[in-house]
């Protein structure tokens, strides 16, 4: 065997050993006990069940595109989103396809709101915009607007803040029952299937720091 073909074996095995350890870091890094889950939010089949009646839930029949790893939930609530929307990216791999980003099958360190809006504006012609430093105020009135057909939000918060444990993440918001005050999130992760949360509760969440910059709202409208 020549030396150069060793050296390019050296660096493929190198290359998956980094990707497997890299995969099983972010496993760990968001694992949250199903309990934790149960005692962190409201899933009862009577309150969800009324939810995805909500109009901009409704556009998804009831069904959702799981994150096959977690470093993967923006690119799975751009897909849901289109998918809700009429438009061609449904999936995973069709939202990521040509962009560059997340070609091993995972997404290192996971996608900012920003990365994710410039990978949301290749795939639609849609108006795409970043929302972050939002009041309480601000933020509620988005959530009025998040129960038009034709406006969709995708929210990134901390796990910790809610669940205890977790790190960032993104997923759709389904709606807002104003009445009681609850947001209805679309959670991408098969694990915690949709969940309705206080609207306070989820602000202080998304009103988090990632890196340099707040955590916030992706607008597509």
């Amino acid at each position: 065997m020549g030396r150069t073909v060793k050296i390019a074996l050296f660096a493929g095995v190198l290359a998956l050993i980094t990707l497997v350890g890299s995969a099983s870091l972010i496993v760990s890094q968001t694992k949250v006990s199903p309990d934790a889950v149960r005692s962190s939010v409201t899933r009862s089949a009577a309150d969800v069940e009324r939810a995805w009646k909500l109009p901009a839930a409704s556009t998804f029949k009831n069904e959702l595109t799981w994150q096959s790893n977690p470093s993967l939930c923006g690119p799975a609530s751009v897909a849901n989103v289109l998918r809700s929307l009429g438009e061609t990216a449904t999936s995973v791999n069709a939202v990521l396809a040509g962009t560059g980003r997340c070609w091993t099958g995972i997404c290192f360190m996971g996608l900012s709101l920003d990365e994710l809006a410039e990978v949301t504006r290749s795939k639609t012609n849609r108006t795409v915009t970043v929302l972050r430093d939002l009041s309480p105020g601000q933020f509620q009135q988005h959530l009025r607007r998040a129960n038009d057909a034709g406006r969709r939000y995708i929210v990134n918060f901390s796990r910790k803040e809610i669940f205890g444990a977790g790190t960032g993440h993104h997923s759709p918001i389904g709606g807002y029952l104003e009445a009681e005050d609850l947001v209805f999130v679309l959670d991408v992760n098969r694990d915690y299937q949709p969940w309705l949360i206080e609207r306070a509760r989820l602000y202080a969440a998304m009103d988090t720091w990632d890196g340099k910059k707040k955590r916030g709202l992706l607008l597509i409208e």
